[in-house]
């Protein structure tokens, strides 16, 4: 079974940053892939970024040049860089992982709005 743990959402202006963490209960190398999702008030899960065992990325049209997805093999976790945020960033942003199955976290919440 895997963990995925969120942090770092919270209030912030517009055009500020915010940087999100992902920590895996198990070892990230052996994950498929690690992804973040979002989900707006009234909206479907959409993707926002994802990060292949590869080192290979995907980033959804509306957040490119703007996040940047990394990751740290020592420590097990996941990161999502925000610069620049908008108010249609405001959404609770879940982590995915792939491996055997797909496992998600429990959210954290990111609002902008000044």
């Amino acid at each position: 079974q895997v963990q995925l743990v969120e942090s770092g959402g919270g209030l912030v202006q517009p055009g500020g940053s915010l940087r999100l963490s992902c920590a895996a209960s198990g070892s990230i190398i052996n994950f498929d892939y690690m992804a973040w999702y979002r989900q707006a008030p009234g909206n479907q899960r959409e993707f926002v970024a994802r990060l292949a065992r590869a080192g290979n990325t995907a980033y959804a049209v509306s957040v490119k040049g703007r996040f940047t997805i990394s990751r740290d093999n020592a420590k097990n976790t996941m990161y999502l860089q925000m610069n620049n945020l908008k108010p249609e960033d405001t959404a609770v942003y879940y982590c995915n992982a792939a491996f055997g199955q797909p496992w998600w976290g429990q959210g954290t919440q990111v609002t902008v709005s000044s």
